[in-house]
């Protein structure tokens, strides 16, 4: 009898333990479904410009946590990697400006380059020309020293942009961009609202604009880096640079200032005096007769002097 009893007091105490325990398991998986279900309806306001921001940060995100355990690889900065834009400018006097243009055209079509001006002075006993040329980058210096050899060389110069920086940095913003976008396009297909596809519709169209501004920005970066752009000016043996008549001030440029001056005024006065000679002689002359005419009239009007007693 004292066994059996112990024995019911045993199961007795396991089956008002199974009961408890099952009676909180299920009021913690109702409360956990009652929290669950009232998120959403709390959260479901702020729903589009959470998920635009967590995918913008899953996208710059992603790639840098997916490759963790990996070592990041720096850009190829070496000299014959790099982005650089040349630019020179070469005068050369020959003795035949428009002989000497066709050859420089010939020099730019050969190197694979072309003609991007050309303007020329002509029948005033100075022939001049002035051509820009666009060549690709690695002929350059070639293409430079060509044109010096076609006449006696004056002045050269040559000048050098590191942009590297700029094309990488230019890289890494269109990769950004590009991610973005695909994000802001994939959350635009899921919208169930007007005013939520009305602000993607916007934020969509303003990640396109920055992409294609800076798309825009390598293009041009790219056309400098590969065509270099070199100034050719072309004189005659008789015509005068530019720079020519630069001269430093002091008492001899002052002395030439005036006495150039005082020959242009000379000259000046021939001029006018030669204009009014001719009227001098068809007016002056007859108007001068004149007045020797009238004069003689009048003396001879006048009463003689009366004598004196």
């Amino acid at each position: 009898m004292h066994e059996r009893g112990t024995t019911r007091l045993v199961v007795a105490a396991l089956l008002t333990g199974a009961l408890l325990a099952g009676c909180s398991g299920g009021a913690d998986d109702s409360g956990g479904s009652a929290a669950t279900q009232a998120e959403p309806a709390n959260g479901a306001a702020e729903a589009p410009a959470a998920e635009l921001g967590a995918a913008d940060q899953g996208s710059a995100n992603g790639p840098a946590n997916k490759g963790q355990n990996t070592t990041a690889q720096a850009p190829d900065l070496r000299v014959d990697q790099r982005s650089i834009i040349y630019t020179g400018s070469i005068t050369v006097r020959v003795e035949n400006v428009t002989t000497a243009a066709a050859q420089v055209t010939g020099i730019a079509s050969a190197a694979g380059g072309f003609v991007g001006g050309d303007e020329r002075h002509s029948g005033t006993g100075a022939d001049t020309a002035n051509l820009t040329l666009r060549v690709p980058a690695d002929k350059f210096s070639s293409v430079v020293d060509q044109l010096a050899e076609l006449g006696d060389e004056e002045v050269r110069g040559i000048n050098t942009e590191d942009v590297t920086e700029q094309v990488v940095d230019l890289d890494a913003r269109i990769s950004v961009q590009k991610a973005r976008l695909e994000s802001g396009k994939k959350l635009l297909a899921q919208a169930k609202s007007l005013d939520d596809l009305v602000m993607l519709e916007r934020e969509v169209a303003t990640r396109e604009a920055d992409l294609a501004s800076l798309e825009a920005k390598k293009r041009r970066l790219a056309d400098l880096t590969a065509l270099s752009t070199i100034t050719v000016v072309l004189l005659d043996p008789e015509a005068t640079r530019a720079d020519d008549g630069d001269e430093p001030p002091g008492f001899l440029a002052g002395l030439a200032g005036g006495w150039n001056a005082l020959g242009a005024s000379m000259a000046v006065l021939a001029t006018v005096l030669g204009v009014l000679l001719p009227w001098l002689v068809v007016i002056g002359v007859p108007a001068a007769a004149v007045v020797v005419g009238v004069r003689r009239y009048r003396r001879r009007q006048l009463p003689p002097p009366a004598a004196s007693s």
